[in-house]
């Protein structure tokens, strides 16, 4: 009977995350910090949930049409009907607040403000561009089965970019205002909570990528038929250096250097969210709700960046 309690609480925490993380209409219900806690400590998980979704448009979209750019541009504009923009918005919100170089209470005036300055459309588009951009480049320059990795590395970044707002929730971060979503769940995390979701979060990952290379042959993958061609860095007299992708192949196994992309675009994406949420906390005094926003776009393109260059 000790655990019939917990169980309301973590399903309420779950209705958190999807009512504030997604579009679906669920009944939230009364929301303490601890239920905002736990909510946040799964946040990666319903960006898993979100990034299969888009995945599943990306492949649908390739095999229909036959056009990377097209599908990477529906699965993006699928996550964004499926966050309501949310996470869109406080990024725009977050670079007009930051970009104007006012105090921190008037940016943060700037921030809630319903209209988008010139910082944050320039900041949309880019990162949206780089987000299109980066998914068809890994449609595209895959080893076979090439739409499968996109889709592996669309489901990652979606959760790479939860994570960060996970972390961004942990102890010891302030709120930047006294009200409003960041005052609800600043700080509210354990940092045994975030260690633990990073953890699964990374293993059904791994087990992921494992599993489409057993389902598309082990073979095939362990020969090093399927590492890309790497031209010479350099051939010059007496030298031939080739670097990159095949190499790193030919040495560890085709799954083992996926399971290492995994790793590095995971730790680039928290890594590069890290350094703005540590911005964002001196400049403004703490996080708020567009701040998390900020760090899940920022987080989520850091780490498909990351598939493009491995």
């Amino acid at each position: 009977m000790s655990g019939t309690p917990q169980q309301p609480g973590l399903l309420s925490a779950w209705r958190f995350t999807v009512g504030m993380l997604t579009v679906f209409p669920v009944r939230i219900g009364t929301v303490d910090r601890a239920v905002a806690g736990r909510g946040m400590a799964l946040a990666p998980f319903a960006g898993m949930s979100l990034g299969l979704v888009a995945a599943g448009v990306l492949l649908i979209v390739q095999y229909l049409s036959g056009s990377a750019p097209l599908a990477a541009t529906l699965a993006v504009g699928t996550l964004a009907w499926l966050t309501r923009g949310l996470h869109l918005d406080g990024l725009a919100d977050l670079a007009d607040g930051l970009g104007s170089r006012a105090p921190s209470q008037r940016a943060l005036d700037i921030m809630k403000q319903s209209d988008i300055g010139p910082f944050g459309v320039v900041t949309l588009i880019f990162t949206l561009l780089v987000q299109i951009v980066s998914i068809a480049r890994v449609q595209t320059a895959a080893p076979h089965p090439a739409p499968l990795y996109g889709a592996l590395a669309l489901v990652a970044a979606c959760t790479t970019g939860r994570l960060a707002a996970t972390w961004a929730c942990r102890e010891g971060v302030p709120p930047a205002r006294p009200d409003g979503l960041g005052a609800l769940v600043a700080g509210a995390v354990r940092r045994s909570q975030a260690i633990t979701t990073t953890a699964v979060s990374a293993a059904v990952l791994a087990l992921a990528a494992l599993s489409i290379h057993l389902w598309t042959g082990p073979a095939h993958f362990w020969t090093g038929s399927a590492c890309p061609a790497v031209p010479d860095l350099w051939s010059a007299g007496k030298a031939s250096v080739a670097v990159g992708p095949a190499r790193l192949c030919e040495a560890i196994g085709v799954p083992a250097s996926m399971l290492l992309v995994l790793v590095l675009s995971l730790t680039a994406g928290l890594a590069a969210a890290a350094l703005l949420r540590r911005r964002a906390v001196r400049r403004l005094g703490g996080i708020t709700g567009d701040v998390l926003g900020a760090l899940v776009e920022t987080a989520t393109t850091v780490s498909l960046l990351v598939w493009v260059l491995l």
